[in-house]
């Protein structure tokens, strides 16, 4: 696409986007191209809490489906579409609600946690949501509580939360396929080429990148750790997408992915013609089911109350 052919898409998107009274909310993994044309741009959860507070009604979420249902848990009396409905998530996809109903009936005394990665479904069985920015808090907070905690579906993240809080946690055996790409072996290469960069990773990761790691944060959380470090160089370790919003917040600073493999091929599937094609035809609608959504709100509720 030449710079001239994507002013002119950018020019209809924004045209469209006021007409429809839109918002584009992009997740920090999305495009450049597709970022550079966001309202707002954040990981899952904060970036569906904008789209409640936001007059708009219709929102377009560049992201995963878990995502867009999140929103659409949040905020159902406004539409949101996704460009790509087939942008979906591996972790999310490897818990069902039957299989949590299963769980929880061989823990019938455990309370279960389960990460924002589910899908509705899922979240309509849990007890409480988290996310990678707030696992660790909202672990915290339950683990005097209650003797057994489930928590649901990332075992990497479970095993960090789990050190974090000293509290033995009941894993599922579910993970992300672009995390677990970045290795050990990929944090000793870019040290050897990067000594005074600071290491943040992602809690998704293997617990033996994770333990390598200055700071295992959230991409939220890695924004601020690279704004307010006096660090001048960072290694990255989560999806190479976030790289782009880092140099752009942070433009005197040198941001290395740890591993260029780590790309989630389902977060690059949207682009500034599906957006487009989003606004003009207000399709693919994401919606959750009244009945799923009011007990998945349940469990975002709780979680909000304690973070």
């Amino acid at each position: 696409m030449t710079k001239k052919e994507a002013t002119g898409l950018e020019d209809k998107i924004l045209e469209l986007k006021k007409k429809r009274n839109a918002v584009i909310l992009v997740h920090n993994y999305q495009l450049p191209e597709v970022q550079d044309i966001a309202d707002y741009r954040g990981d899952s959860l904060e970036l569906s809490r904008i789209a409640a507070k936001t007059d708009a009604k219709v929102i377009v979420f560049c992201g995963v489906h878990f995502m867009a249902e999140t929103a659409s848990i949040l905020c159902p009396e406004k539409k949101v579409i996704m460009p790509d409905m087939h942008s979906g998530c591996p972790m999310a996809d490897m818990i069902t609600a039957q299989d949590l109903r299963r769980l929880k009936k061989e823990h019938p005394k455990a309370v279960t946690v389960g990460y924002v990665n589910t899908s509705a479904e899922v979240k309509a069985e849990l007890d409480y949501c988290c996310t990678s920015t707030n696992a660790v808090k909202v672990v915290n907070y339950l683990k005097d509580k209650f003797e057994e905690i489930v928590f649901v579906p990332d075992k990497y993240l479970a095993d960090y939360v789990s050190k974090e809080t000293h509290k033995k946690l009941i894993f599922w055996n579910g993970f992300c396929p672009t995390h677990v790409k970045i290795l050990p072996d990929d944090i000793k290469r870019e040290k050897k080429f990067h000594p005074f960069a600071k290491v943040m990773v992602h809690p998704e990761c293997l617990p033996a990148v994770v333990a390598m790691a200055d700071a295992a944060l959230s991409t939220s959380q890695m924004c601020k750790f690279a704004h307010e470090s006096e660090a001048k160089e960072f290694i990255v370790g989560t999806e190479v997408g976030l790289i782009y919003r880092l140099k752009k917040d942070n433009p005197a600073k040198e941001f290395y992915p740890a591993s260029e493999a780590a790309v989630c091929p389902n977060m690059k599937r949207t682009t500034q013609e599906k957006v487009l094609w989003a606004l003009e035809e207000l399709k693919e609608e994401v919606r959750v089911a009244d009945e799923v959504r009011q007990r998945a709100r349940l469990a975002i509720d709780r979680m909000l109350e304690i973070v």
